[in-house]
């Protein structure tokens, strides 16, 4: 068991591609306090999304375990691992992963829906204030398709606060976006994470993007250095 807010310990992860293993995680390992951002960069190919993936509970490593708040995220049942991801981890997409079906308060609304803890006026209520917070109170009733990449990646930025989770997980957020826009996005959800002591683990391409974060670690030959 970890003592730090989020961390892992000797992942493990591999593919069969034609029939051949590829190991992709061969013992990663990191511990990040609560308040701190820190960045996985990477060759491409080197398995930093396979990385993000583990440590939200979206792929089950082959060996190692993810503590969340001191909790085995592994060590759980799936019923339970995926309530944990749901109160603990916020996710933060490059492909923002909307849906043009709701408008954009539904859809910041989503994850508290999935807990399933307030009415849906509570939930309202919390999500309209989170888009008042990123400064889209005037767009409550618009679709994402009504928004540009950059406001649709914030509406991702607050959906991913809504259960107010103590861990956000980036995979290239501004990938997507110009770089004005980008700049944009990152210093709001490097403020928000701040502001709430959260713990920001974030996959990037980007070496100016990287270097923004407090800390900076380099996936290579399935281990994290750094």
């Amino acid at each position: 068991m970890s003592d730090f807010p989020f961390s892992a310990s000797g992942l493990q992860k591999a593919y069969l591609l034609h029939g051949k293993r590829l190991d992709i995680l061969r013992g990663a390992s990191l511990e990040v306090s609560s308040g701190e951002t820190v960045a996985i960069i990477g060759r491409s190919g080197a398995g930093k999304s396979t990385l993000l993936h583990v440590l939200g509970g979206l792929d089950r490593p082959e060996a190692g375990e993810v503590f969340v708040g001191g909790r085995g995220l592994y060590a759980l049942s799936a019923a339970r691992r995926t309530r944990l991801r749901a109160e603990a981890i916020g996710f933060v997409f490059q492909a923002y992963h909307l849906l043009p079906e709701m408008d954009i308060a539904e859809n910041v609304m989503l994850p508290g829906m999935a807990l399933g803890r307030h009415s849906r006026r509570t939930l309202r209520a919390r999500a309209e204030a989170l888009l008042e917070r990123v400064g889209l109170a005037h767009r409550l009733r618009h679709t994402p398709l009504e928004l540009s990449g950059g406001e649709q990646q914030r509406v991702a930025i607050a959906r991913a606060l809504m259960n107010e989770p103590p861990v956000i997980l980036a995979d290239e957020p501004t990938g997507n976006l110009d770089a004005k826009t980008g700049d944009q996005v990152l210093s709001l959800l490097f403020e928000l994470v701040k502001e709430r002591q959260a713990v920001l683990v974030m996959v990037t391409h980007s070496p100016a993007t990287a270097a923004r974060c407090d800390r900076v670690l380099t996936l290579r030959e399935g281990v994290l250095e750094g």
